[in-house]
């Protein structure tokens, strides 16, 4: 794996009624390509900033981020957002939510047939052939969120944002999508960032683990390695010391981090 994203010395400022508001700074971080990156930290740290910084959803006040060395200033088919409100369009079914998207990125270049298969793949790959044809109102939470992820592979892209896209759903949901995650990037091997709070996905899923801290002028505080072997077992992780170990080096970080905080 060779560096891909590069971030240097962001910082993000926003005008409020109340003032100028710095919501991260010193933000400098490398990821490489393949890699999948958590972003955790307590509510207010500014993960999502960060993603949304990527995204090109924000440009940021100080600073540069680039993408296969070329400048991130906007918006970009290479890089899909999946977050945790689905947003998926009521009135469209399955497929036809995944095809909206399908059609933006490659109706230009490619026919009608050539469309469609690219929106089933895409279905198929997170188990939801069988739904294609169904609207949102008729399948589950945790089925819309397959989709939301269906209509982001659906657009190749080389870089996946993810914004806590199972932080609304119940655990057995949730612990499937996972396993369904790993799945789907290592067939793809896009390079991911997923923000969420929790601590035993972090460890689950990531390579590395970008822990904030508190904000306003949010930072990266410590970046830890993750090393366990892929593929990932989560009931063989259970037993594991070494996921245990991981597992409690986050739970120090943000314990003593929010300790400062209500000091």
């Amino acid at each position: 794996m060779h560096n891909y994203l590069h971030i240097e010395n962001a910082r993000m400022v926003f005008d409020t009624k109340k003032g100028k508001f710095t919501a991260l700074t010193d933000i400098n971080l490398t990821v490489k390509q393949g890699e999948f990156i958590a972003l955790i930290g307590h509510s207010g740290c500014g993960k999502s900033t960060l993603l949304n910084l990527v995204a090109g959803l924000t440009e940021p006040t100080d600073g540069i981020l680039l993408l296969s060395e070329r400048e991130i200033s906007g918006p970009g088919p290479e890089r899909a957002v999946v977050f945790q409100n689905h947003s998926l369009l009521p009135w469209l079914t399955c497929f036809g939510n995944v095809h909206l998207a399908v059609e933006r990125v490659f109706g230009a270049k490619e026919n009608k047939a050539r469309l469609k298969e690219r929106t089933q793949a895409a279905l198929e790959l997170v188990g939801l052939a069988h739904a294609m044809h169904k609207h949102p109102n008729e399948i589950s939470g945790g089925m819309k969120q397959r989709v939301g992820i269906a209509r982001a592979l659906a657009m190749e892209p080389k870089v996946l944002l993810l914004d806590e896209p199972f932080g609304a759903l119940d655990a057995l949901t949730r612990a499937g999508l996972q396993d369904e995650l790993m799945r789907i990037v290592q067939e793809t091997h896009a390079t991911t960032l997923m923000v969420t709070h929790d601590v035993d996905e972090a460890v689950l899923l990531s390579d590395r683990i970008v822990m904030m801290t508190n904000g306003p002028a949010a930072t990266i505080g410590e970046i830890l390695e993750v090393g366990l072997p892929r593929p990932r077992d989560r009931l063989k992780l259970a037993e594991n010391p070494a996921y245990h170990h991981l597992r409690g080096q986050v739970l120090e970080f943000l314990y003593q981090k929010h300790m400062k905080k209500a000091a």
